[in-house]
């Protein structure tokens, strides 16, 4: 009989390996052979350091022609010979996102149409190019993101914010490489992969544009890679996966108990899919914060979740961002099972109570339930897996 706990987490470990930097980046790479100008690397984004490490290790025996820089989230940084790696913040950009902006829009600038620019970019990288616009400090950058974070807004709605305040977003960086090739290489993070999306493309420019015929991208890691390398996993295990969709948003409570629905008729009627089963989803959902607790959304999605699910014997779910990080603390995501809510009432912890206060983390740390990976350095977004045994 499987074991719920080492199941959920392979499903997990498995949606990560496929959007791993180091898979998916040299599989895309042109054969530096064949460019006869320069070779400049720029990007941004919580894989970015990851995928110009992943570069590095492909390019080896022409490294010497490769020069550039990439920005990252604080934390998420790895070791690098040719392409500087720099840290900055996230969600909210800071000082140091802007002073690495700076410098990747200059580094493009003066390029030849022999030259090639190679853009990484992935999830987080819009904060982390915080370049204002001319007219907009890096302070009201600072306050419409605090602002549109808590009141629950959608990557899109946010991103769309950050493209019309920002200086280098929205193909403004292709626009400026100009007549240079540029090679985006992306893992997307957001709901329906839309290039235009991911880090609020910068180097994405509008097709009516000059810079849009020497610019292409190429998504090379997705949630549904994500999803269905768990399918797999779970097909060897002899559980029958039902991926439910990659790009289901909304409030993570309200998605909870949309999913509980699902998972229930399961367990009853067998239907859409009869146990032994997993559910896999992703995407992004938001949280409306109106409490003063700690938690992201994945959290969140959880702790509602097991206040539907009421103790149904049988069921077990995992709920993590794939970049290590949920929200802004220092776990992945949770894990709970049946006995979830008589365990938190054995040490007087409400799980009410704690929804409404936003507080998912305390929830789950009280039981030793959250999900700890440290930063994974890719990010392909939400992964969900509610487990159905037999």
């Amino acid at each position: 009989m499987l074991d719920s706990r080492d199941f959920l987490r392979r499903l997990f470990d498995a949606a990560l390996a496929a959007a791993a930097p180091a898979r998916c980046v040299p599989l895309h790479l042109p054969d530096p052979a064949t460019i006869r100008g320069r070779i400049v690397v720029v990007g941004a984004g919580k894989a970015a350091a990851a995928m110009a490490a992943a570069v590095e290790a492909a390019w080896a025996a022409q490294l010497d022609r490769v020069a550039g820089l990439v920005v990252t989230r604080y934390g998420h940084g790895v070791s690098t010979r040719k392409i500087e790696v720099v840290e900055a913040a996230h969600p909210v950009p800071d000082e140091a996102g802007q002073d690495a902006a700076r410098r990747i829009l200059a580094a493009v600038q003066g390029l030849t149409a022999d030259d090639l620019v190679l853009a990484l970019m992935s999830g987080g990288g819009s904060a982390l190019l915080a370049l204002p616009a001319p007219g907009i400090t890096l302070a009201e950058k600072q306050a419409r993101t605090r602002e549109l974070l808590k009141n629950g807004a959608s990557i899109h709605e946010i991103n769309a914010a950050r493209k019309a305040m920002s200086a280098i977003k929205g193909g403004k960086l292709a626009a400026a490489a100009m007549p240079a090739r540029v090679l985006t290489l992306a893992i997307s993070d957001v709901p329906g992969d839309d290039p235009a999306t991911i880090a609020s493309g910068p180097t994405v420019p509008a097709p009516d544009e000059p810079a849009y015929a020497r610019c292409e991208t190429r998504v090379i890691a997705t949630a549904q890679d994500a999803l269905q390398a768990a399918a797999a996993v779970a097909r060897q295990a002899g559980v029958t996966p039902l991926i439910l969709g990659d790009r289901i948003e909304g409030e993570a409570r309200e998605v909870a108990k949309a999913l509980a629905g699902v998972a229930l008729s399961c367990k009853s009627h067998g239907l859409p899919v009869r146990p032994p089963c997993v559910l896999l989803s992703g995407g992004e959902t938001t949280v409306t914060v109106r409490g003063s607790g700690r938690g992201g959304r994945n959290a969140e999605f959880l702790l509602a979740l097991t206040i539907a699910l009421k103790g149904t014997p049988g069921i077990y779910a995992i709920a993590c961002d794939t970049d290590g990080i949920d929200g802004s603390e220092d776990n992945a995501g949770a894990r709970i099972g049946p006995d979830t809510l008589s365990r938190a009432a054995a040490q007087n912890v409400d799980a009410r109570a704690k929804l409404v206060e936003n507080d998912a983390y305390g929830f789950f740390a009280a039981l030793d339930d959250l999900v700890v990976t440290g930063p994974t350095r890719t990010n392909v977004n939400d992964f969900r897996a509610i487990y159905l045994s037999p």
